[in-house]
Protein backbone atom coordinates (compact mmCIF):
# COMPACT_ATOMS: atom_id res chain seq x y z
CA UNK A 1 0.00 0.00 0.00
CA UNK A 2 1.19 3.69 -0.72
CA UNK A 3 2.40 5.55 2.11
CA UNK A 4 0.89 9.15 2.57
CA UNK A 5 4.03 10.81 1.24
CA UNK A 6 3.86 8.14 -1.86
CA UNK A 7 0.23 9.31 -2.53
CA UNK A 8 1.03 13.39 -2.17
CA UNK A 9 3.63 12.25 -5.17
CA UNK A 10 1.03 10.99 -7.28
CA UNK A 11 -1.56 13.57 -6.70
CA UNK A 12 0.68 16.61 -7.54
CA UNK A 13 1.33 14.86 -10.93
CA UNK A 14 -2.46 13.95 -11.81
CA UNK A 15 -2.87 18.24 -10.91
CA UNK A 16 -3.49 18.74 -7.66
CA UNK A 17 -1.13 21.05 -6.07
CA UNK A 18 -0.87 19.72 -2.45
CA UNK A 19 2.22 19.22 -0.61
CA UNK A 20 3.39 18.65 2.89
CA UNK A 21 5.67 20.93 5.57
CA UNK A 22 8.27 19.29 7.39
CA UNK A 23 8.65 20.98 10.81
CA UNK A 24 12.17 20.85 11.92
CA UNK A 25 12.80 21.56 15.52
CA UNK A 26 13.11 19.43 18.92
CA UNK A 27 11.63 22.11 20.40
CA UNK A 28 8.27 20.62 22.41
CA UNK A 29 6.32 23.66 21.95
CA UNK A 30 7.59 24.32 18.63
CA UNK A 31 6.01 20.99 17.91
CA UNK A 32 2.98 21.44 20.45
CA UNK A 33 2.44 24.44 17.45
CA UNK A 34 2.69 21.79 14.45
CA UNK A 35 0.45 19.39 15.81
CA UNK A 36 -2.17 21.82 17.19
CA UNK A 37 -2.32 22.82 13.80
CA UNK A 38 -2.37 19.83 12.04
CA UNK A 39 -5.36 18.74 14.48
CA UNK A 40 -7.10 21.88 13.19
CA UNK A 41 -6.79 21.39 9.36
CA UNK A 42 -7.67 17.62 10.00
CA UNK A 43 -3.78 16.41 7.97
CA UNK A 44 -0.83 14.30 8.51
CA UNK A 45 2.01 15.82 10.55
CA UNK A 46 5.70 15.73 9.21
CA UNK A 47 8.26 16.03 11.76
CA UNK A 48 12.43 15.57 11.07
CA UNK A 49 15.25 15.73 13.15
CA UNK A 50 18.73 15.79 11.51
CA UNK A 51 21.58 14.71 11.80
CA UNK A 52 23.58 16.94 14.01
CA UNK A 53 20.81 17.21 15.89
CA UNK A 54 19.60 13.66 16.46
CA UNK A 55 22.05 10.55 15.90
CA UNK A 56 23.10 6.88 17.18
CA UNK A 57 25.31 9.26 19.42
CA UNK A 58 22.97 11.38 20.70
CA UNK A 59 24.18 14.73 18.64
CA UNK A 60 23.83 18.03 20.13
CA UNK A 61 20.31 17.11 21.07
CA UNK A 62 21.95 14.35 23.25
CA UNK A 63 18.97 12.09 21.84
CA UNK A 64 18.93 9.18 19.62
CA UNK A 65 16.45 8.58 17.05
CA UNK A 66 14.41 6.47 19.44
CA UNK A 67 14.32 9.08 22.05
CA UNK A 68 13.18 11.68 19.46
CA UNK A 69 10.64 9.27 18.39
CA UNK A 70 9.09 8.97 21.77
CA UNK A 71 9.30 12.65 22.30
CA UNK A 72 7.37 13.69 19.45
CA UNK A 73 4.97 10.89 20.27
CA UNK A 74 4.76 11.57 23.89
CA UNK A 75 3.60 15.26 22.96
CA UNK A 76 1.33 14.17 19.91
CA UNK A 77 -0.59 11.92 22.65
CA UNK A 78 -0.62 14.25 24.85
CA UNK A 79 -2.38 16.63 22.48
CA UNK A 80 -4.85 13.98 20.97
CA UNK A 81 -2.79 13.27 17.50
CA UNK A 82 -3.53 9.94 16.57
CA UNK A 83 0.06 8.28 15.74
CA UNK A 84 -1.27 6.90 12.65
CA UNK A 85 -1.19 10.47 11.47
CA UNK A 86 3.29 11.23 12.26
CA UNK A 87 5.49 10.42 9.86
CA UNK A 88 8.78 10.33 10.84
CA UNK A 89 11.52 11.67 9.16
CA UNK A 90 15.80 12.02 9.29
CA UNK A 91 17.17 14.91 7.48
CA UNK A 92 20.51 15.04 6.14
CA UNK A 93 21.47 11.72 6.78
CA UNK A 94 24.95 10.55 6.19
CA UNK A 95 28.59 11.72 7.09
CA UNK A 96 27.58 15.53 7.78
CA UNK A 97 28.19 14.92 11.60
CA UNK A 98 32.07 13.36 11.13
CA UNK A 99 33.36 15.02 8.05
CA UNK A 100 36.27 15.66 9.00
CA UNK A 101 37.53 12.06 9.88
CA UNK A 102 38.49 9.95 6.61
CA UNK A 103 35.69 9.03 4.63
CA UNK A 104 35.81 5.10 5.78
CA UNK A 105 35.54 6.04 9.14
CA UNK A 106 32.42 8.64 8.09
CA UNK A 107 31.15 6.34 6.52
CA UNK A 108 31.13 3.78 9.14
CA UNK A 109 29.46 6.36 11.18
CA UNK A 110 26.86 7.49 9.22
CA UNK A 111 25.81 3.89 8.11
CA UNK A 112 25.29 3.50 12.05
CA UNK A 113 23.10 6.19 12.26
CA UNK A 114 20.98 5.52 9.61
CA UNK A 115 20.30 1.75 10.89
CA UNK A 116 19.86 3.57 13.99
CA UNK A 117 16.83 5.67 12.15
CA UNK A 118 15.51 3.02 10.59
CA UNK A 119 14.75 0.64 13.45
CA UNK A 120 13.59 3.37 15.14
CA UNK A 121 10.62 3.42 12.55
CA UNK A 122 11.80 6.60 10.29
CA UNK A 123 10.22 6.34 7.48
CA UNK A 124 11.64 9.26 5.55
CA UNK A 125 15.16 9.12 4.96
CA UNK A 126 16.90 12.23 3.34
CA UNK A 127 20.18 10.01 2.06
CA UNK A 128 22.72 13.05 2.03
CA UNK A 129 26.46 12.14 1.60
CA UNK A 130 27.69 15.14 -0.36
CA UNK A 131 30.11 16.38 1.85
CA UNK A 132 33.84 15.86 1.20
CA UNK A 133 35.03 13.48 4.42
CA UNK A 134 38.72 14.11 5.96
CA UNK A 135 41.05 14.75 3.04
CA UNK A 136 38.66 14.64 0.41
CA UNK A 137 39.29 17.15 -1.97
CA UNK A 138 35.71 18.71 -2.54
CA UNK A 139 33.12 18.95 -4.21
CA UNK A 140 32.49 15.10 -4.79
CA UNK A 141 31.65 13.70 -8.28
CA UNK A 142 28.08 12.62 -8.56
CA UNK A 143 29.42 9.20 -8.52
CA UNK A 144 30.88 9.05 -5.63
CA UNK A 145 27.66 10.96 -4.16
CA UNK A 146 25.59 8.12 -5.07
CA UNK A 147 27.61 5.33 -4.15
CA UNK A 148 27.64 6.16 -0.93
CA UNK A 149 23.63 7.21 -0.64
CA UNK A 150 23.10 3.99 -1.63
CA UNK A 151 25.38 2.69 1.22
CA UNK A 152 23.22 4.24 3.52
CA UNK A 153 19.77 3.19 1.51
CA UNK A 154 21.17 -0.63 1.78
CA UNK A 155 21.54 -0.20 5.16
CA UNK A 156 17.88 1.51 5.58
CA UNK A 157 16.06 -1.41 3.53
CA UNK A 158 17.80 -3.71 5.93
CA UNK A 159 17.21 -2.32 9.44
CA UNK A 160 13.86 -1.20 8.60
CA UNK A 161 11.89 -4.57 8.33
CA UNK A 162 8.30 -4.32 6.40
CA UNK A 163 7.84 -1.29 6.47
CA UNK A 164 10.00 -0.06 3.66
CA UNK A 165 11.47 3.91 3.90
CA UNK A 166 10.48 6.72 1.70
CA UNK A 167 13.76 8.38 0.41
CA UNK A 168 15.18 11.51 -0.92
CA UNK A 169 18.42 12.47 -2.76
CA UNK A 170 20.64 15.24 -3.41
CA UNK A 171 21.35 18.01 -1.40
CA UNK A 172 20.90 21.67 -1.52
CA UNK A 173 23.69 24.74 -1.71
CA UNK A 174 24.62 26.31 0.72
CA UNK A 175 24.74 23.86 4.03
CA UNK A 176 21.61 23.42 6.08
CA UNK A 177 20.45 25.79 8.65
CA UNK A 178 20.82 29.26 6.48
CA UNK A 179 23.72 30.54 4.38
CA UNK A 180 26.62 33.29 6.17
CA UNK A 181 27.43 34.58 2.67
CA UNK A 182 25.94 37.14 0.24
CA UNK A 183 22.44 35.85 -1.08
CA UNK A 184 23.42 38.17 -4.10
CA UNK A 185 24.05 35.85 -6.78
CA UNK A 186 21.50 32.89 -6.09
CA UNK A 187 20.70 30.46 -9.10
CA UNK A 188 18.43 27.89 -8.78
CA UNK A 189 19.83 24.39 -9.78
CA UNK A 190 20.02 23.72 -13.30
CA UNK A 191 17.86 21.78 -15.48
CA UNK A 192 21.26 19.77 -16.47
CA UNK A 193 22.28 19.25 -13.15
CA UNK A 194 18.85 18.08 -11.40
CA UNK A 195 18.78 15.36 -14.58
CA UNK A 196 22.36 13.86 -14.06
CA UNK A 197 21.55 13.84 -10.37
CA UNK A 198 18.53 11.65 -11.29
CA UNK A 199 20.33 9.49 -13.85
CA UNK A 200 23.83 9.04 -11.98
CA UNK A 201 21.62 7.52 -8.61
CA UNK A 202 19.33 5.63 -10.85
CA UNK A 203 22.25 3.57 -12.54
CA UNK A 204 24.01 3.08 -9.51
CA UNK A 205 21.03 2.12 -7.14
CA UNK A 206 20.32 -0.52 -9.59
CA UNK A 207 23.60 -1.49 -9.92
CA UNK A 208 23.99 -2.08 -6.13
CA UNK A 209 20.96 -4.28 -5.93
CA UNK A 210 18.76 -1.27 -4.89
CA UNK A 211 16.21 -1.52 -8.09
CA UNK A 212 12.92 -2.35 -5.35
CA UNK A 213 14.21 0.68 -3.45
CA UNK A 214 14.12 3.56 -6.49
CA UNK A 215 10.70 3.56 -6.74
CA UNK A 216 10.63 4.76 -3.14
CA UNK A 217 13.22 7.32 -4.00
CA UNK A 218 10.27 10.06 -4.44
CA UNK A 219 11.96 13.08 -3.63
CA UNK A 220 15.21 14.94 -5.17
CA UNK A 221 16.24 18.49 -3.18
CA UNK A 222 17.63 20.98 -5.36
CA UNK A 223 17.85 24.74 -5.18
CA UNK A 224 15.05 26.53 -6.28
CA UNK A 225 16.69 29.80 -5.52
CA UNK A 226 14.84 30.50 -1.90
CA UNK A 227 17.47 31.37 0.79
CA UNK A 228 17.96 33.26 3.80
CA UNK A 229 21.00 34.68 5.59
CA UNK A 230 21.32 36.51 8.75
CA UNK A 231 19.75 39.73 7.70
CA UNK A 232 18.12 39.19 4.30
CA UNK A 233 15.59 36.25 2.86
CA UNK A 234 15.85 35.66 -1.15
CA UNK A 235 11.92 34.91 -2.50
CA UNK A 236 10.96 32.29 -4.75
CA UNK A 237 11.01 33.81 -8.21
CA UNK A 238 9.15 30.80 -10.21
CA UNK A 239 9.82 32.70 -13.30
CA UNK A 240 14.20 32.01 -12.42
CA UNK A 241 13.20 28.71 -11.87
CA UNK A 242 10.28 27.45 -14.56
CA UNK A 243 12.96 24.64 -16.07
CA UNK A 244 12.38 22.51 -13.03
CA UNK A 245 8.99 21.42 -13.30
CA UNK A 246 9.35 20.98 -16.69
CA UNK A 247 12.05 18.87 -15.77
CA UNK A 248 9.83 16.97 -12.56
CA UNK A 249 6.97 16.10 -15.32
CA UNK A 250 9.36 13.75 -17.09
CA UNK A 251 9.31 11.99 -13.90
CA UNK A 252 6.01 10.62 -12.58
CA UNK A 253 7.19 9.09 -9.25
CA UNK A 254 9.09 12.13 -8.46
CA UNK A 255 8.32 16.40 -6.51
CA UNK A 256 11.16 18.21 -5.12
CA UNK A 257 12.34 19.03 -1.35
CA UNK A 258 12.85 22.63 -1.02
CA UNK A 259 15.15 23.83 1.78
CA UNK A 260 15.43 26.76 3.36
CA UNK A 261 11.95 27.96 2.75
CA UNK A 262 11.86 29.89 6.05
CA UNK A 263 10.56 33.27 6.36
CA UNK A 264 9.04 32.80 2.48
CA UNK A 265 6.38 34.88 1.84
CA UNK A 266 3.00 33.13 1.94
CA UNK A 267 2.64 33.50 -1.82
CA UNK A 268 5.79 31.92 -2.50
CA UNK A 269 5.55 28.67 -0.46
CA UNK A 270 1.71 28.43 -2.73
CA UNK A 271 4.18 28.65 -5.90
CA UNK A 272 6.61 26.32 -4.70
CA UNK A 273 3.96 23.66 -3.74
CA UNK A 274 2.20 24.83 -7.51
CA UNK A 275 6.05 24.27 -9.19
CA UNK A 276 6.74 21.12 -8.01
CA UNK A 277 8.56 21.84 -4.36
CA UNK A 278 5.99 19.46 -2.81
CA UNK A 279 7.84 18.86 0.05
CA UNK A 280 8.65 22.40 2.19
CA UNK A 281 11.07 22.41 5.17
CA UNK A 282 10.80 24.90 8.33
CA UNK A 283 12.75 24.74 10.99
CA UNK A 284 14.53 28.50 12.32
CA UNK A 285 11.12 30.24 11.43
CA UNK A 286 9.15 28.11 14.24
CA UNK A 287 11.86 29.00 17.16
CA UNK A 288 12.69 32.84 16.07
CA UNK A 289 9.02 33.11 16.42
CA UNK A 290 9.62 31.08 19.80
CA UNK A 291 12.00 34.39 20.62
CA UNK A 292 9.87 36.69 19.55
CA UNK A 293 7.08 35.67 22.15
CA UNK A 294 9.09 35.19 24.83
CA UNK A 295 11.35 38.45 24.63
CA UNK A 296 7.75 40.20 24.25
CA UNK A 297 6.53 38.23 27.36
CA UNK A 298 9.50 39.16 29.47
CA UNK A 299 8.66 42.84 28.28
CA UNK A 300 5.42 42.13 30.13
CA UNK A 301 6.94 40.43 33.05
CA UNK A 302 9.11 43.59 33.06
CA UNK A 303 5.79 45.93 34.13
CA UNK A 304 4.49 43.55 36.28
CA UNK A 305 7.31 42.13 38.54
CA UNK A 306 9.61 43.93 40.73
CA UNK A 307 13.08 43.49 39.79
CA UNK A 308 14.33 41.01 42.43
CA UNK A 309 11.69 38.39 41.32
CA UNK A 310 11.85 39.18 36.98
CA UNK A 311 13.09 36.13 35.27
CA UNK A 312 15.34 38.41 33.17
CA UNK A 313 15.12 35.50 30.42
CA UNK A 314 17.18 37.51 27.50
CA UNK A 315 19.83 38.18 29.81
CA UNK A 316 19.75 34.76 31.10
CA UNK A 317 19.96 33.48 27.58
CA UNK A 318 22.71 35.79 26.16
CA UNK A 319 24.85 34.99 29.55
CA UNK A 320 24.13 30.93 27.74
CA UNK A 321 25.56 32.47 24.49
CA UNK A 322 28.63 33.78 25.74
CA UNK A 323 29.65 30.91 28.30
CA UNK A 324 28.94 28.24 24.93
CA UNK A 325 29.58 29.97 21.89
CA UNK A 326 30.40 26.84 19.73
CA UNK A 327 26.70 26.92 18.42
CA UNK A 328 27.51 30.85 17.00
CA UNK A 329 31.17 31.79 16.82
CA UNK A 330 32.00 29.88 13.21
CA UNK A 331 28.73 31.65 11.81
CA UNK A 332 28.66 35.44 13.20
CA UNK A 333 30.87 38.13 12.91
CA UNK A 334 31.57 41.40 13.35
CA UNK A 335 32.09 43.89 16.13
CA UNK A 336 30.65 43.34 19.38
CA UNK A 337 27.11 45.49 18.62
CA UNK A 338 27.49 43.16 15.47
CA UNK A 339 27.60 39.83 17.57
CA UNK A 340 25.24 40.48 20.29
CA UNK A 341 22.31 42.24 18.12
CA UNK A 342 23.08 38.86 15.40
CA UNK A 343 22.58 36.45 18.35
CA UNK A 344 19.53 37.67 19.32
CA UNK A 345 17.72 39.11 16.05
CA UNK A 346 19.17 36.67 13.42
CA UNK A 347 17.36 34.73 10.81
CA UNK A 348 19.62 31.49 11.23
CA UNK A 349 18.27 31.89 14.66
CA UNK A 350 21.56 30.07 16.50
CA UNK A 351 19.51 30.74 19.91
CA UNK A 352 17.63 27.98 19.25
CA UNK A 353 20.41 25.79 20.53
CA UNK A 354 19.88 27.02 24.34
CA UNK A 355 16.71 26.74 25.08
CA UNK A 356 17.13 23.23 26.54
CA UNK A 357 20.27 25.21 29.03
CA UNK A 358 18.95 24.70 32.30
CA UNK A 359 19.40 28.00 33.41
CA UNK A 360 17.75 29.07 30.37
CA UNK A 361 14.77 26.16 30.74
CA UNK A 362 14.61 27.38 34.53
CA UNK A 363 14.15 31.34 33.37
CA UNK A 364 11.47 30.16 31.27
CA UNK A 365 9.67 28.10 33.71
CA UNK A 366 10.09 31.11 36.35
CA UNK A 367 9.10 33.97 33.36
CA UNK A 368 5.80 31.33 32.79
CA UNK A 369 4.71 31.05 36.81
CA UNK A 370 5.41 34.68 37.20
CA UNK A 371 2.56 35.51 34.64
CA UNK A 372 0.36 33.46 35.89
CA UNK A 373 0.27 34.73 39.21
CA UNK A 374 -0.06 38.72 37.81
CA UNK A 375 -2.12 38.01 34.80
CA UNK A 376 -1.20 39.15 31.62
CA UNK A 377 -3.50 42.30 30.98
CA UNK A 378 -5.63 42.13 27.42
CA UNK A 379 -3.99 46.10 27.22
CA UNK A 380 -0.76 44.93 27.57
CA UNK A 381 -0.68 42.09 25.08
CA UNK A 382 -2.33 44.54 22.57
CA UNK A 383 0.72 46.44 22.81
CA UNK A 384 3.64 43.60 22.60
CA UNK A 385 1.89 41.10 20.72
CA UNK A 386 -1.17 42.10 18.70
CA UNK A 387 -2.14 38.79 16.69
CA UNK A 388 -2.27 36.78 20.13
CA UNK A 389 -4.29 39.58 21.61
CA UNK A 390 -7.15 39.48 19.03
CA UNK A 391 -6.79 35.32 19.32
CA UNK A 392 -7.63 36.49 23.24
CA UNK A 393 -10.43 38.84 22.63
CA UNK A 394 -12.45 36.17 20.36
CA UNK A 395 -11.77 33.40 22.65
CA UNK A 396 -9.77 31.30 20.85
CA UNK A 397 -6.43 31.50 22.67
CA UNK A 398 -6.08 31.42 26.41
CA UNK A 399 -4.29 34.96 27.99
CA UNK A 400 -1.14 32.39 29.20
CA UNK A 401 2.48 32.52 28.40
CA UNK A 402 2.39 28.74 27.08
CA UNK A 403 -0.25 29.24 25.00
CA UNK A 404 0.06 32.73 23.85
CA UNK A 405 3.96 31.38 22.73
CA UNK A 406 2.58 28.07 21.25
CA UNK A 407 0.46 30.57 18.87
CA UNK A 408 2.83 32.95 17.95
CA UNK A 409 4.76 29.86 16.40
CA UNK A 410 1.53 28.72 14.70
CA UNK A 411 2.00 32.23 13.15
CA UNK A 412 4.52 30.72 11.38
CA UNK A 413 3.42 27.65 10.42
CA UNK A 414 0.32 28.71 8.90
CA UNK A 415 1.30 29.87 5.82
CA UNK A 416 2.82 26.24 5.15
CA UNK A 417 -0.15 24.65 6.49
CA UNK A 418 -2.07 26.90 3.67
CA UNK A 419 -0.20 26.66 0.84
CA UNK A 420 -0.10 22.91 1.32
CA UNK A 421 -3.61 21.96 2.32
CA UNK A 422 -5.54 25.34 1.58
Amino acid sequence: MPSCLEELVAAWHSGCSRGIYSVCSAHPWALEAAIEQALEDGTQLLVEATSNQVNHRGGYTGMQPADFRRLVEGVASAKGLGLERLILGGDHLGPNPWQTLPAAEAMGEAERMVDAYARAGFTKIHLDASMACGGEPGPLSDETIAERAARLCAVAEQASGERKPVYVIGTEVPVPGGATESLSHLEPTRREAAAKTLEVHHRIFAGAGLAAAWPRAIALVVQPGVEFNHQDVVDYNAARARHLPELLRREPGRVYEAHSTDYQRPSALKELVRDGFAILKVGPALTFALREALRALEQIEVELVEPRRRSCLMGVLEQAMLDNPQHWKHHYSGDARTMRLLRRYSYSDRVRYYWAVPEVRDAVAQLDGNLKETGIPETMLSAYLPRQYKAVRSGRLRPEARAIAIDRIRDAIRPYAEACWG
